[in-house]
């Protein structure tokens, strides 16, 4: 209650003003101060009740709009019922309108500074370029699982939850826990009454986010202070509460413990100048206890370590922006508009989309293009740490004709027309030397279906396939079949290896069949095309072959040639 009553208490310095004014130019003095008075307490009821559902941070802006719709609607009752008793109704007007004009020429002020900052919002940004692009590895984890497949799982497996018809699933954020890559959604209540008669939640779901193949887990754990709870127990309300200068980035998302117990992590920022545009080098990140309501406030990079995401996808969402228009000023981005570069609105969270790399940090990647419409070339990509807030940008060689995320999107739509499937969730990866879109493939329930490898400088190089493994086979093998991408293999030597076949299988997909296969005592996983050796789909446990093999990533092994004894013979 106490940022409502500072807000409110804000809103009526224009009231406050006038009134003054009017008293200082009328006889009645007494009439003025009890109708002052009146009109004051009614209207702080009044004001107050909005201001405590709508919870408007305090700055400049937002108190110089305030104050005048409070005048706009207050001010004029007070002068009607001051003048209705005098003959003269022109004592004061003057300076009132006065008062008025300054105010409105205060906001007019405000929005021409929002423009004029925009370049400083852009300088706050804790940011560094590479000129030389370096796709992601594959090391680096992406998320494989679609929020909206992540989401209709979890909406299936609402029955274990005691009174499922209070609830629905809150928003879904990305989480690492006990090592595995995790999407975390918690239980929000669907509306007053359902809170009224629940009070609190019955706990969350979690579901691998790079296993398309996994199911939700109910984790039973009451939280009493959550987004959906009203008054206060609202977390919005809870973190407006005790700063209510600060603004909200986005909604407050869930993160996971070691010990399993949820908190709600809300990234905040200070604006900057007299504008409401952020200072995005002065982020903070709330962490609230669901069931005590206590609030901890950390710079992000300080939050406990089992946050991954101090600054949230909205938060990313906006430094991208930012970022890529304003990098010479407002000016720039209208007219000219040199260096300017758009986010792509591909991501899964807002135009982001998390990977985690090789030590476990998390990074919201979003690829950048032309504001030139129909241009579908990528002119560079950021990863934004989501600890530290750092923009990282890489172009160099990524705009000698690679395509950007829709049109890697656009590859896959046009692909299952009659099916109605959609490419989701492209991130761009290194694959061999080639840069490579890989794509999930989602039925119209957000179900996923294949993967799709899309080489990213050249739309008619597309392979497909129902496991990431397999697929990333097949795309190696049609890479090397491919003249034009001896990049792809000159940088691995060709080795003889022989043994006896332990284990093998057969994958067939829509573009080639691929022989797989291991050999006594050794751990490498050999492919090969079954199409460059015909006799290959013949192998059976037992057999002794002699192979000419690439081998990659210490336990892959790409087989060019081979020779099966008994059948070469």
């Amino acid at each position: 209650m106490l940022g409502v009553i500072i807000t409110t208490t804000f809103a009526f310095t224009l009231y406050v003003l006038v009134a003054l004014v009017l008293f200082i130019q009328k006889k009645q003095k007494k009439t003025i101060i009890k109708n002052s008075i009146y009109i004051f307490v009614i209207g702080f009821i009044i004001m107050g009740g909005l201001l405590y559902l709508i919870m408007p941070a305090i700055t400049i802006p937002n108190i110089l709009l305030l104050n005048v719709i409070v005048a706009a609607i207050f001010t004029p009752t007070l002068y009607f019922m001051i003048e209705k008793g005098e003959k003269s109704k022109k004592s004061g007007t003057l300076i009132i309108s006065s008062i008025f004009a300054v105010s409105v020429l205060g906001l007019i002020v405000v929005f021409v500074a929002g423009f004029t900052v925009l370049d400083d919002a852009h300088q706050s940004i804790n940011k560094e370029v590479q000129d030389q692009a370096e796709p992601l590895n594959k090391d680096d984890t992406p998320i494989a699982v679609a929020p909206e497949s992540a989401r209709n799982k979890m909406q299936k497996a609402m029955s274990v939850v005691p009174n499922p018809q209070y609830y629905d699933l809150g928003k879904l954020q990305v989480q690492k826990i006990d090592g595995n890559i995790v999407y975390v959604a918690p239980l929000e209540f669907t509306g007053f009454w359902k809170y009224v008669r629940g009070k609190e939640t019955e706990g969350y779901f979690t579901i691998e986010a790079t296993n398309v193949n996994a199911q939700p887990d109910y984790v039973e754990s009451n939280m009493m202070y959550t987004n959906s709870s009203y008054f206060s127990k609202n977390i919005k309300r809870v973190i407006y509460n005790e700063y209510p200068h600060y603004i909200q980035s986005g909604e407050a998302q869930v993160e996971v413990d070691d010990d399993g117990k949820p908190w709600y992590v809300q990234s905040l920022y200070q604006p900057m100048s007299i504008t409401n545009k952020p200072d995005l080098s002065n982020v903070k990140v709330a962490v609230i206890d669901p069931v005590t309501g206590d609030l901890s406030l950390y710079d992000t990079d300080k939050a406990p370590e089992f946050i991954e995401g101090s600054v949230s996808s909205e938060l990313a969402e906006q430094q991208n922006n930012y970022f890529g228009k304003y990098v010479h000023g407002w000016l720039n981005s209208v007219f000219g508009k040199k260096d300017v570069r758009i986010p792509n609105d591909s991501g899964t969270e807002k135009s982001v989309t998390p990977i985690f790399d090789e030590s476990g940090e998390m990074s919201y990647f979003t690829d950048m293009t032309s504001p030139k419409e129909n241009i579908d070339s990528a002119l560079g990509y950021t990863l934004i740490n989501a600890r530290t807030g750092k923009l990282t940008y890489y172009n160099g060689d990524m705009n000698n004709g690679i395509m950007d995320s829709e049109g890697a999107k656009q590859i896959v739509n046009k692909e299952f027309p009659e099916k109605n499937w959609k490419g989701s969730m492209p991130i761009l990866y290194n694959i061999d030397g080639n840069p490579t879109w890989v794509v999930n493939v989602l039925d119209p329930n957000g179900l996923f279906k294949r993967y799709a490898y899309i080489d990213a400088s050249d739309s008619d190089f597309v392979v497909f396939g129902d496991t990431a493994r397999g697929t990333l086979d097949s795309y190696r093998i049609a890479l090397q079949q491919d003249p034009s991408k001896v990049e792809a293999s000159d940088d691995v030597k060709v080795e003889t290896r022989s043994g006896t076949v332990n284990r093998v299988i057969v994958i067939t997909n829509e573009t080639a069949r691929t022989v797989q296969f291991l050999l006594v005592d050794d751990d490498t996983i050999y492919t090969l095309n079954a199409s460059n050796a015909p006799l290959a789909l013949f192998l059976k446990e037992g057999d002794q072959v002699t192979m000419q093999v690439k081998i990659r990533d210490q336990q892959v092994g790409i087989v060019e040639e081979i020779a099966i004894e008994g059948l070469n013979e």
